[in-house]
């Protein structure tokens, strides 16, 4: 059975169990606090449960094409590589993080997965 570790907590799932469910079975949130009643309850299209996860390639299922529609209309960006916790079904063992800021969108530049923008690189 997979385990998903996150804020310091250890959570065990069914393979297959949607991430999001798995946490609040769990007793955990992926939604920031005041996001934890104003969401779309897993529909994945409200943006509050976005998460970074780590683990095997094959941990998750790849993006759904509505969690990849939904991560790039703002405040949310493509390259920030987070993911829907309502949209990932759980195949493996997790790390998963929740950033900043009310949609979990906050991520480090450091932390970006992709090359920086154009606008982004410094000019000489």
């Amino acid at each position: 059975m997979p385990e998903i570790r996150f804020q310091g907590r250890i959570a065990v799932c069914e393979p297959g169990r949607r991430l999001r469910d798995a946490l609040l079975d769990a007793g955990m949130s992926p939604h920031h606090p005041a996001a934890s009643v104003l969401n779309c309850h897993g529909l994945g299209t409200c943006g509050t449960c976005a998460v970074a996860i780590e683990g095997a390639p094959d941990a998750v299922d790849p993006p759904t094409r509505r969690e990849r529609w939904r991560l790039r209309v703002p405040p949310h960006r493509p390259e920030s590589g987070l993911r829907l916790a309502c949209q990932c079904r759980v195949k493996g063992d997790l790390v998963v993080t929740k950033h900043g800021g009310f949609w979990g969108q906050r991520v480090e530049r450091s932390e970006v997965v992709s090359e920086p923008r154009s606008e982004d690189r410094l000019q000489p």
